[in-house]
């Protein structure tokens, strides 16, 4: 894999808590080898440039850095414990810049972190299988991977993981977490997690396993209603996506359901390569830049199901490109969103190595919108007909939701128009 910036729109710092995996999944790749027309030319001015070929301060900024070499000497000539390494103040001073921020989704990652990020995505998985985030102390499950062990045991969207076999983690970095966390297929960790709505803190005991999961899966429903769930948006997600929808379409179903429950994301082409799979014109997604500029995505245009009738499940965890997809599919009247409000991540990331293998930062260069302009950061997407998944369900095997979709798909219900929210806009002109 070259070092290469890369553009992801990913639900925050989202890891998996296996042996190998990290920052969402199998969004990590190198986009400058995927062939495509759209990705983002960053052209933005810099205010205070930093260019220095001998690693010295650039002259304009010597006023400003002024202060942390004070610092920096004071650390050096009076700390208690010497001598003082280096290179661990340099990455703590640059994860302490990114944190300045006050961005969730900009980050650092020393060496080692940046190589698991940046590891072989085989899509074989040994941990728990889950999507976090850092949220504050803690990490909060996005969701549970399909068929892993923490969705085996019950763990949800939402919950906070408060201690790794009775350690408390309050305060570490999430790498430090991670190596808590993972282990060998077989092995056993325990989890104590804070989830809303309970006063005492749940205790849950996970087997580590190996997981492999498919991009897409797909089937024919009950009722002749076809039936896809895409886990991520990677390298393989159109293809598979393309074969899946040929295959259903082929027995002539009555509608389509477009599961995106539990998906944090991934490549931003790919996200408009799906959502054209099912619109054949028009705008379904922009772009605000820093400075300024605006970009607009259009539809690919040669769509596999662009008429066919369509619901689209969504929840907290469908996130960033899931939420491009459904916000796309919202906007333009293209379908029914079924389920529960969205994660609302309305960022995208461009990642950057760092010269002489010094790790890597991601920084958010632009928010993204809806067609119709709407900024769901922070905010998320409401779906057209709300329908809550409780633990109840889970534990009896229902799925209202899905339930809901085809009664809307085989005429039990009719199929709402959009409705006209009050959403927060940002200027697109």
């Amino acid at each position: 894999m070259s070092k290469v910036a890369r553009v992801v729109v990913t639900c925050g710092m989202l890891i998996f808590l296996t042996a190998t995996v990290f920052a969402g999944g199998f969004v990590v790749g190198n986009l400058a080898s995927r062939p495509n027309s759209f990705l983002p030319q960053f052209n933005s001015p810099v205010v205070a440039s930093a260019d220095s070929s001998d690693g010295e301060t650039p002259q304009n900024l010597g006023q400003t850095f002024s202060p942390f070499w004070e610092a920096w000497n004071l650390v050096h000539q009076e700390y208690v414990d010497q001598p003082v390494d280096d290179v661990t103040l340099m990455q703590g001073a640059i994860r302490g810049m990114m944190r300045a921020l006050d961005d969730p989704h900009s980050s650092y990652m020393n060496p080692d972190e940046y190589e698991i990020a940046t590891s072989d995505q085989s899509g074989e998985l040994e941990g728990i299988g889950a999507f976090v985030e850092m949220a504050g102390d803690y990490l909060r499950i996005v969701s549970p991977m399909p068929g892993s062990p923490a969705e085996e045991v019950g763990i949800l969207p939402g919950d906070l993981i408060l201690m790794v076999d009775n350690q408390d983690i309050a305060g570490l970095d999430e790498f430090e977490i991670i190596g808590m966390v993972r282990g060998p297929a077989g092995s056993t960790v325990h989890l104590t997690l804070q989830r809303q709505g309970h006063d005492e803190p749940l205790e849950f005991d996970v087997v580590r396993a190996k997981i492999i999961i498919p991009s897409v899966e797909s089937k024919l429903l009950d009722g002749n209603v076809a039936y896809v769930k895409i886990n991520d948006f990677g390298e393989r997600t159109t293809g598979e996506l393309k074969t899946a929808l040929r295959d259903l379409l082929k027995q002539k179903p009555a509608g389509l359901v477009l599961d995106l429950r539990g998906n944090p994301g991934g490549y931003l082409t790919t996200a408009i390569e799906v959502v054209s799979q099912f619109v054949d014109k028009g705008v379904v997604m922009r772009e605000k830049y820093g400075d300024g500029r605006e970009d607009t995505y259009d539809a690919l245009g040669g769509g596999l199901a662009t008429d066919i009738p369509m619901v689209v499940l969504i929840d907290l965890g469908s996130a960033s490109a899931s939420e491009i997809v459904a916000g796309a599919i919202q906007d333009l009247q293209r379908g029914t969103l079924v389920g529960e409000t969205s994660y609302g991540k309305g960022s995208v990331q461009n990642w950057h190595p760092l010269q002489g293998n010094n790790g890597a930062v991601r920084v958010t260069i632009a928010r993204w919108l809806t067609p119709e302009g709407r900024s769901i950061n922070k905010l998320g997407i409401t779906p057209d007909v709300q329908v809550e998944l409780t633990e109840a369900d889970r534990e009896a095997q229902r799925d209202p939701q899905l339930d809901k979709a085809v009664e809307l798909l085989t005429g039990g219900a009719s199929l709402i128009p959009l409705q006209v929210w009050d959403w927060p806009k940002v200027s697109v002109q």
